[in-house]
């Protein structure tokens, strides 16, 4: 009788559930450099605000489909109308300060020559971290990436969300250096940002 497949070694936010696992292996600081997929995510971050990130998870495909598949263009021309609409859903997150804010994001970042260059300019030089290395909440990157995104009319992205949005974007790879993922994500990102 054959021993079973040792179980790989992840960050221990991921370990309750099986979407949390999902999204750690397959998604998680990964770097994503175009406007488009930067865009959704921060939206996405956004929305997170108060809420466990599950319930993002558990949201955002539905989500994909009621926005318009996060089209920039698409959400910079929604109404009023489209938000009562929104409202109506259980499937999303229904907040109306959040839906107005990703609109009006939608609307900021299209004003913006080009939109992921804007966001990766914040990302710091590649660290590496240790066994007793401890996440922060915020940096002085996210800080200062949260400052310029609200002085260019963005909403729901203070500083403590900028960081979360690194984390997932991959601007900077916070995943323990005992994961599994850590190697891959480390190499994605030095080729990502200039050191």
């Amino acid at each position: 009788m054959s021993n079973p497949a040792k179980e790989k070694v992840r960050c221990s936010w991921c370990n309750a559930s099986d979407v949390y696992k999902n999204y750690h292996d397959q998604e998680w600081g990964i770097p994503l450099k175009g406007s488009a997929d930067l865009f959704k995510l921060l939206i996405l971050e956004g929305m997170q605000a108060g809420l466990a990130w599950i319930t993002v998870l558990n949201k955002r495909e539905h989500m994909q489909k009621l926005f318009f598949g996060f089209d920039m263009v698409k959400l910079a021309n929604a109404t009023q109308d489209d938000v009562e609409f929104w409202l109506q859903d259980a499937g999303i997150i229904r907040h109306r300060g959040k839906l107005n804010a990703m609109i009006g994001n939608a609307q900021s970042a299209l004003e913006l020559d080009n939109f992921g260059e804007f966001l990766w300019q914040f990302a710091p030089p590649v660290r590496n971290t240790n066994k007793a290395f401890a996440v922060p909440a915020q940096t002085s990157d996210s800080n200062a990436m949260s400052k310029a995104l609200k002085a260019k009319g963005f909403r729901f992205v203070g500083p403590t969300i900028c960081y979360a949005f690194m984390q997932s974007a991959g601007m900077v790879n916070d995943h323990h250096a005992d994961c599994w993922r850590y190697a891959d994500c480390q190499k994605l990102l030095k080729a990502s940002v200039r050191t």
